[in-house]
């Protein structure tokens, strides 16, 4: 059931982000031209996604577990920390420089436009990129390394 909950609202979020425009880099680009010919109307669309996504996480942490899932993943970290920062502002200067981000990337796949298989393949890349270097800090030795004595 889970798969097919996870199908479903993807097709919600993929028709909304085709409705609202957001799957036009020109339109996201106006939008974040608040010093120029800016296009506030994307405000319209992510007010109803913030409204309708606190309706929902309200429902669901009323909830004693998911519909379909064995218990709920709620995010244990909270603190705004260097990593946090660092990962908007990237995402930012991207979203920024192409008026796309990863939802609507991968949505305009189909138009087979090499420009966007660049995109994505660079996005992949980076997400792959980001995985391996969350690994490497993982396993890395925290405390001090001391070199060890002959005698």
């Amino acid at each position: 059931m889970l798969p097919i909950a996870g199908l479903v609202c993807g097709f919600v979020f993929g028709w909304g982000l085709l409705i609202s425009s957001m799957m036009e880099p020109a339109k996201v680009l106006a939008f974040l031209d608040v010093f120029g010919a800016w296009d506030a109307s994307l405000l319209v669309v992510m007010a109803a996604a913030l409204t309708v996504s606190s309706v929902g996480f309200a429902l669901a942490k009323g909830r004693a577990r998911p519909l379909f899932a064995a218990k709920s993943l709620w995010p244990d970290k909270t603190a705004i920390d260097a990593p946090l920062v660092a990962g908007a502002a990237l995402f930012g200067i991207g979203w920024g420089l192409s008026g796309l981000c990863p939802g609507p990337a991968l949505e305009n796949l189909a138009t087979l436009s090499p420009r966007l298989i660049v995109f994505v393949i660079a996005m992949a890349f980076g997400m792959v990129a980001h995985d391996m270097w969350q690994r490497r800090r993982a396993t890395a030795p925290t405390g001090p390394v001391t070199a060890g004595t002959d005698g």
